[in-house]
């Protein structure tokens, strides 16, 4: 790794002790200021049928923890901020929260965290002195059930306790809350905890005036002379949740912290916004919700650990029409209130995790990153021996854009899916394809399945998938088929090239 400074170089080796997880996930944190609170029960099936394995808590509420008993979904349990002052201060009161609040449901809810508290540092000072307390004390109640092992403790933070955030390298704690930082710092490696940080490129991007593009603060591809560039260690970033982890990193370096690895356990993107909120929209919200998936599930890591995904809840599953405040923040929901997804995520390649689709419809879509050639002749096989109706793909037409082989394939390769009627089998071609219950539709363009073929709001105004190239030329669709074989009937004699 390529860089400037000396000690700089002794820095980054030091920071590069944080390990790698096998384990990397998405969650969702579950908030419950809502008008109409769907039941525990409801919200259990939810998070079932999308495949949400990893939950949030902001309390320990009973009928949760019942509701998640035998599910295998690994919950985060929180200590309310308004307790954390009793906690702190009491031994005997954090061993009384973990017996009634954890050790009455483990195992047969899997707790694996706690959160102690939220934001204190930034939204309850007055708590500060107590909340290493708090923790040590939570946890030594966790040791005296011998349950420290399989439940990890740590406090979320706002991001905005790291000050001069960028270049990262240069990024440090606010110095007036060392005398708390410290000690939890040092609280979390002896412990094998996790910081836990509150990412949100959103607030990021409304507060910087113009000086951070939209853009970089939605992951979408940058050309390399818009990246941002750490001068002191020459590392590109192209996105702000990135540079805000690595900024974390370096910041706990600096305090000779360097293998506390980092959680996100808030981050996202509103839907809906006031009028002086024009970038809370529901494609923005899909754009980074479906990125941020994608990215964590790929392990893609950060420029300063490349391959180390950094886990990560999404705030939040719900809509909360009770929030205080300004539009937005009532709109940070995956799903309304009955389960209806506000928006369907665009997860190419990212399987069945958090595929907020709620009609059980399944798609058939091409992997990102398999040989392109492979890829390629599946698609001239769909559209030629196949007979798949492709004329949707020919220059101008609804499916054309965005003209790479990877959305072209998944259009042709899905429609011979769902003309085959989703039977086992015919979504594979040589493992270069996948079943997902995201819906590939965007803008114009609707793939068969989609419920935006029957007529019914797919709620998708993306124009395109952001989907690349693999190197592929342009005009690739079909190349070896006529046009008038593009509008055959399907065969019921599977051919036994791909399947």
């Amino acid at each position: 790794m390529e860089l400037l400074h000396l000690l700089l170089a002794f820095l980054l080796a030091a920071v590069s002790t944080v390990t790698a997880d096998d384990d990397a996930f998405v969650g969702v944190n579950i908030g419950t200021d809502l008008s109409d609170l769907p039941h525990p029960t409801q919200v259990v099936a939810l998070l079932k049928a999308q495949n949400i394995r990893h939950i949030r808590l902001y309390d320990a509420d009973r009928g949760m923890l019942t509701s998640l008993a035998n599910t295998g979904i690994q919950v985060i349990v929180s200590v309310p901020n308004e307790q954390l002052l009793g906690i702190g201060q009491s031994n005997a009161t954090a061993a009384k929260w973990v017996s009634s609040n954890v050790v009455a449901y483990y195992p047969a809810t899997n707790i694996t965290g706690i959160a102690v508290g939220s934001d204190v540092l930034t939204t309850l000072p007055n708590a500060a002195p107590v909340l290493v307390n708090a923790l040590r004390f939570i946890h030594s109640a966790l040791v005296a059930s011998n349950l420290d092992r399989q439940i990890k403790v740590s406090t979320p933070l706002s991001a905005s306790i790291i000050l001069d955030s960028f270049p990262p390298s240069q990024a440090f704690f606010n110095s007036s809350l060392k005398p708390v930082l410290v000690p939890m710092l040092s609280f979390l490696q002896s412990t094998g905890s996790y910081l836990m940080l509150n990412v949100y490129p959103y607030y990021d991007y409304m507060q910087s005036n113009g000086v951070i593009p939209l853009d970089y603060a939605l992951f979408k591809p940058l050309l390399p002379t818009k990246e941002a560039v750490d001068a002191n260690t020459l590392l590109h970033y192209t996105n702000v949740f990135d540079a805000t982890v690595d900024a974390a990193y370096f910041a706990m370096a600096s305090l000779n912290f360097t293998n506390i690895p980092v959680v996100v356990t808030e981050s996202g993107w509103p839907s809906k916004g006031d009028s002086n909120e024009p970038d809370a929209t529901i494609d923005n919200a899909n754009t980074y919700n479906s990125n941020l998936i994608r990215r964590v599930l790929n392990k893609t890591g950060t420029p300063k650990h490349p391959g180390i995904a950094v886990s990560t809840y999404i705030y939040e599953l719900y809509n909360e029409d009770m929030k205080s405040g300004p539009l937005s923040e009532k709109n940070w929901g995956l799903f309304d209130a009955d389960g209806t997804p506000v928006y369907i995520l665009r997860l190419i390649g990212s399987g069945l995790v958090l595929a907020n689709d709620t009609t059980n419809q399944t798609y058939c879509t091409a992997k990102e990153g398999v040989d392109p050639k492979m890829l390629q002749a599946a698609l001239d096989w769909a559209c030629g021996a196949g007979k798949v109706d492709c004329s949707p793909l020919m220059q101008g037409e609804t499916c054309y854009e965005p003209d790479t082989v990877v959305a072209h394939a998944t259009y042709a390769l899905n429609a011979y899916y769902q003309k085959m009627g989703r039977a086992p089998g015919t979504c594979d071609f040589k493992g270069v394809a996948a079943i997902t219950t995201s819906d590939p539709s965007h803008g114009s363009c609707k793939f068969t399945g989609s419920l935006g073929m029957n007529g019914t709001s797919v709620n998708i105004t993306a124009p395109s998938m952001n989907l690349t190239s693999s190197g592929s030329p342009a005009g690739h669709c079909c190349s070896s088929v006529s046009t008038s074989i593009l509008f055959l009937i399907v065969p019921l004699v599977l051919s036994a090239l791909f399947l």
